[in-house]
């Protein structure tokens, strides 16, 4: 190798494991340079709160947890709908080092006992509404937290940390903090079935942060609602953290409800909104859609799932830049962004790889397909995560200079990325791959279908045929639906059976449940 030649180094940053003072202090740097800003507004009731608010909030909050027996590394759990208060957690665990790790108030009591054993926290903060599912799953848990309550419109099952928190809300003590240091633990779903901890660390906060700022163009006057929960990484790292970096405005509320949303983006002049598209579906259907003025909106992303052409379209005719995102809680979740002045046949895509991102599509063997090809996506960046809490047999199937997404994709002639649906989901019929999502896309363009999900049956022809489970009108036929179907996807992707449901059974932040779908109809 020549003087010239230089080679990429992998090892590790050398400053990667340093502590610096800042970590951790974004409530302190941000209410400095802009305290009498507004961060946060609670629109269901009716409060507001400054970064300085915050700020003070926090320092409180770290007084709390300390007196708690909560010190660095230390995991402080909690089980609440969007409020103020897990952003003081945020913040707080942030300044002491702590681990802040939101669980789902949706989990069954097995799985949350499961979460309990595993996250073993120091502290466990629980919304008075979920007390009792708490109570049931801390007996079967193999951990033993102090446990106390996030007050609401129920009795108390424990004290309320309210009535505990110190009234000096000065600056506080705290250690310093290096990048490398674990920040959230966020679930996901584990192939047993009981979610894993994925260990997001503050350097990946950060990145994620930097990455969405800069190629999505977030200002410091921007205002979104945010309609993503709190235990899931769209609720801290699509919008929530690159707003508070930026001193921007969060509107958030309890309940992710249509009517609000719409009411808040025009009172409040709402710049940016990204929601899952179910969100984004409810909204053009409500009807105060036609009466909402959405001329604040700079653009709107869909992210957690394929948008369906017929709901982006509504969004267009409105006048409203839309497009979508991709992201996976292991790594991101803001992968990808539009070019400027993108073409709108483009809007199928996810764009292009953000600023510090690298991406690329792999066979199975772990070569780079051909452009064109589909093949699994893979990801690498400093956003990336590294690890799922005491799981390393995962770990290592997911984790490493890459991450493994699970989802196929393509990359078209102008670079542009395509998600193409879950490795999982994919099926084989008669010999040639079926990919769902360009099905279900095609299948709700009918005008009788409000929703659609295909999955994979057995046959004893060509082995596998796709099933088209509808919601919508149940005249549509078989036959009407091949028809409508003919010049718009490959003959041996049209289903060959048809199922309806009154609703689609939902899961995590109004996700489809395609494993219950799949349970349910996979046999008939």
């Amino acid at each position: 190798m020549s003087d010239g030649d230089t080679v990429q180094d992998l090892r590790p940053h050398p400053h990667a494991d340093r502590e610096y003072g800042w970590v951790g202090s974004l409530a302190e740097r941000r209410a400095r340079l802009s305290p009498d800003r507004v961060a946060v507004k609670d629109t269901a009731a009716g409060e507001e709160y400054t970064y300085a608010d915050l700020n003070a909030r926090a320092n409180r909050t770290v007084r709390f947890l300390k007196e708690k027996g909560v010190a660095k590394g230390d995991r402080v759990a909690v089980i609440s709908r969007n409020r103020v208060e897990l952003v003081d957690l945020f913040f707080a665990t942030g300044k002491l080092g702590a681990v802040l790790a939101p669980l789902s108030h949706r989990l069954a009591e097995r799985e949350l006992a499961a979460v309990f054993g595993d996250v073993d926290p120091e502290l466990l903060l629980v919304e008075t509404p979920f007390g009792g599912d708490v109570v049931d799953a801390l007996e079967r848990a193999d951990a033993e937290p102090t446990v106390r309550a996030i007050p609401s419109d129920a009795d108390n099952a424990w004290v309320p940390y309210t009535s505990e928190l110190p009234a000096n809300d000065d600056p506080v003590d705290t250690p310093d903090v290096a990048l490398s240091d674990p920040h959230l633990f966020l679930h996901t779903g584990g192939s047993t079935g009981v979610p894993k901890e994925t260990v997001i660390s503050h350097g990946a906060i950060h990145w994620n942060s930097f990455n969405t700022i800069t190629a999505w163009g977030i200002r410091e006057d921007d205002v979104t609602p945010m309609v993503f929960p709190m235990f899931h990484t769209g609720g801290w790292n699509v919008l929530t953290v690159p707003f508070f970096h930026m001193g921007a405005t969060l509107l958030i509320s309890p309940e992710v409800d249509p009517d609000r949303v719409l009411r808040d983006v025009e009172r409040e002049g709402a710049t940016v909104l990204v929601g899952v598209p179910a969100v984004l579906r409810m909204m053009t259907t409500n009807d105060d859609w036609d009466a909402t003025d959405l001329s604040t909106l700079r653009f709107v992303k869909s992210g957690g799932g394929p948008c369906r052409d017929a709901v982006i379209r509504l969004w267009r005719d409105r006048g409203v830049e839309f497009s979508q995102g991709y992201g996976l809680t292991e790594c991101g979740p803001n992968n990808f962004a539009m070019p400027d002045d993108f073409p709108p046949e483009k809007t199928d895509s996810v764009g292009m790889p953000a600023l510090h991102v690298d991406a690329r599509i792999v066979d199975d063997d772990g070569a780079p397909v051909d452009p064109g090809d589909i093949g699994e996506l893979e990801l690498a960046g400093p956003h990336a995560a590294d690890r799922y809490w005491n799981n390393p047999e995962e770990t290592e199937e997911t984790f490493g200079n890459w991450v493994s997404t699970g989802d196929l994709a393509r990359v078209d002639a102008d670079g542009y990325f395509h998600i193409e649906g879950r490795k999982k989901n994919m099926f084989v019929s008669g010999g040639e791959n079926v990919y769902p999502p360009q099905v279900e896309d095609a299948i709700a363009d009918h005008p009788a279908v409000d929703e659609v999900v295909v999955i994979g049956v057995d046959d004893d022809q060509w082995g596998t045929v796709g099933k088209a489970v509808v919601e919508g009108d149940e005249s549509l036929t078989l036959e009407e639906l091949e028809s409508h179907l003919a010049s718009r996807v490959a003959r041996y992707a049209i289903p060959k059976r048809l199922a309806f449901v009154d609703e689609m059974p939902m899961s995590g932040p109004s996700k489809i449940d395609r494993a219950a779908i799949n349970e349910r109809f996979e046999g008939e």
